[in-house]
């Protein structure tokens, strides 16, 4: 028997198309789009403006597939972490961090990461996958659910998203851009471009495509001031270095919702915090004229890693130097580090096909 089709892979002009397919006007996929990310509908049967004929139609060719929350652990600061168990077997993070009016929905994009950037504990659990269409979107509308049960209430509590839980997006292009325009579609979630930012490590051809294919807000890992030192750090570095990777963000700040980037840079103690490297990020922004704010990341350590989170001193001394320059730079509070939530903490459960994971248990061991 042929596989049922999951209508959560659609954004609505898939969904109208998918509509066609099977004899019906297309205005129809407005209706469900709506049922299932407005009002968090999953049963054809509970969508009362549907005939009954084409919700019987629906029970037999589609179906709408939700990840299962595996656990959900809120934090003492009101960070919220779900365990979320996708398709064979493994398990993706989400992490909602809540500030004032601000609710911040924190995604996953692959299963592991495909990258292995030297101080992420999520690069050290390998790579399994890419997540599909409806495993990316069905965070949000996990997390949107659950919150509104939570409060009592119907209204969305998340009012952003970032592209910045396990995976790199950018290696992920195609199904990341479709759950994006999903998020900013006013028939789904209604966020504005301004409100999701996908966070890249620099994969620099597809910065170019997401130029040309959405506007979204754009965030950068830096995290090293030089060729050199990145290369260690952000391997992918290497095939795409800083002078590369800043003409392509000069070119998004110009063209981009926000005018400016946003580049995050976490700080690890006597490797990338000095007060010349400061000097350094200062004038690599300057010579390269990239619109730009900081965000800097104090380390969050894990078990194993050889990094450390430098001292309050050091970490303002950093701050206050960029400042005095002209930048915006600002600390990132550590939220949910008590339940392994905060930047860089982020591992799931990952059956790894590449043994990177496999390698850094072994070196732990010696």
């Amino acid at each position: 028997m042929e596989e049922k089709t999951n209508l959560m892979n659609f954004c609505l002009k898939d969904m109208e198309n998918y509509f066609l397919s099977i004899d019906e006007k297309p205005f129809r996929a407005k209706q469900v789009f709506k049922w299932l990310h407005q009002k968090a509908v999953v049963d054809f049967d509970q969508m009362s403006d549907l005939s009954k004929g084409l919700r019987e139609k629906l029970k037999q060719y589609a179906k709408i597939s939700i990840p299962k929350v595996v656990f959900d652990k809120p934090s003492v600061d009101g960070t919220r972490k779900w365990l979320i168990e996708v398709k064979g077997g493994n398990c993706i993070e989400t992490v909602y961090i809540p500030e004032g009016s601000r609710g911040t929905l924190c995604i996953s994009s692959q299963i592991g990461c495909t990258l292995n950037c030297s101080f992420c504990s999520t690069g050290k659990q390998g790579f399994n996958r890419n997540l599909s269409v409806a495993e990316i979107i069905g965070q949000v509308w996990t997390a949107v659910r659950r919150l509104s049960q939570q409060e009592g209430v119907h209204d969305r509590m998340v009012t952003n998203v970032v592209m910045m839980g396990m995976g790199e997006p950018l290696m992920n292009f195609d199904h990341v851009v479709k759950a994006m325009n999903i998020m900013m579609d006013d028939y789904a979630y209604g966020l504005s471009k301004r409100r999701v930012t996908l966070s890249t490590s620099g994969v620099v051809p597809r910065i170019y495509d997401l130029l040309e294919q959405s506007d979204v807000s754009l965030a950068v890992s830096l995290h090293a001031p030089t060729d050199a030192l990145r290369d260690q750090l952000v391997p992918i570095n290497k095939k795409y270095n800083l002078d590369q990777l800043m003409e392509v963000c000069k070119l998004y700040a110009e063209k981009g919702p926000h005018k400016e980037i946003t580049f995050e840079y976490t700080l690890m103690d006597q490797v990338n915090d000095s007060l010349e490297q400061a000097e350094a990020l200062v004038d690599l922004l300057r010579q390269k004229q990239v619109p730009s704010k900081l965000n800097l990341i104090p380390f969050n350590p894990y078990p194993g890693t050889p990094y450390k989170k430098p001292s309050n001193n050091r970490i303002h001394r950093f701050q206050q130097y960029l400042m005095e320059q002209g930048f915006v730079a600002t600390i990132r509070k550590t939220r949910g580090d008590d339940i392994d939530a905060a930047c860089g903490q982020l591992v799931g459960t990952v059956q790894d096909r590449t043994k990177r994971q496999m390698r850094y248990q072994k070196t732990l061991s010696e």
